[in-house]
């Protein structure tokens, strides 16, 4: 199959007689005559043809090897490179990791000196735990008139008002004003429907405001002070 390939019916590849190169050492002016001028040329293509491309091939051969010896010094910069910036990269998130856990350690003490120092809030809302636990009971037992007796006719009871005093001093953070505005409207939502005697939506209204308070007593530290949750 291979020697298919090989160039044997062309004519450029046929090796020089000496007939010919002799006929070269010969040549008179005569020689110069355009019908002989042809020997001339057959002899300078032949002899062309038989030194081997050794500067041609020598050069290409460099240009390779250098080529490719800076393509592996690259690629090896490269990767020392990027080794480099992951390492870089590893550091300043570490470093904000680090900020963070500082800023929010900060955060919990001065939190937990607010709490510490505000004893009249923490009764409010210890009362309001025990008040609503009043409440839970009466509606579980469906006698909405006791849970009516504990809850009063309006928001405006007075150990609402207290609870709410306190639920809005220790609030900091959105998330905890949402669950603040959740019980608020749960416990207006369960009082009017203690009112109408609705056991279902009195059910409903009440685990809304106490899911809502025991949220925000998570959210807030509170849940390991507080009794009763």
């Amino acid at each position: 199959m291979a020697t298919s390939f090989l160039p044997t019916a062309n004519p450029l590849f046929l090796p020089c007689s000496s007939s010919s190169s002799s006929s070269t050492s010969s040549l008179s002016p005569a020689a110069f005559n355009p019908r002989k001028n042809h020997l001339r040329s057959n002899i300078t293509t032949c002899k062309a043809l038989s030194d081997p491309p050794i500067a041609p091939a020598s050069r290409r051969g460099l240009a390779i090897s250098l080529v490719t010896t800076s393509f592996l010094f690259s690629l090896g910069g490269g990767e020392k490179s990027g080794g480099a910036n992951a390492a870089i990269l590893e550091a300043d998130d570490d470093v904000e990791l680090l900020e963070k856990v500082k800023k929010d350690r900060k955060k919990r003490l001065e939190r937990q000196g607010i709490i510490n120092s505000s004893k009249t809030e923490k009764g409010y809302l210890q009362d309001l735990v025990y008040k609503l636990s009043e409440v839970g009971q009466a509606i579980e037992s469906n006698d909405l008139p006791a849970a009516s007796s504990v809850l009063g006719g309006s928001t405006e009871t007075e150990w609402l008002k207290k609870a709410n005093l306190a639920l809005m001093k220790l609030t900091s953070s959105p998330e905890e004003k949402t669950e603040v505005d959740t019980f608020n409207s749960s416990v207006a939502s369960l009082i009017s429907s203690v009112r109408r005697n609705d056991i279902e939506s009195s059910k409903v209204a009440f685990i809304t405001s106490a899911s809502a308070f025991e949220r925000w007593t998570t959210l807030t530290g509170l849940v390991e002070v507080l009794k009763g949750l």
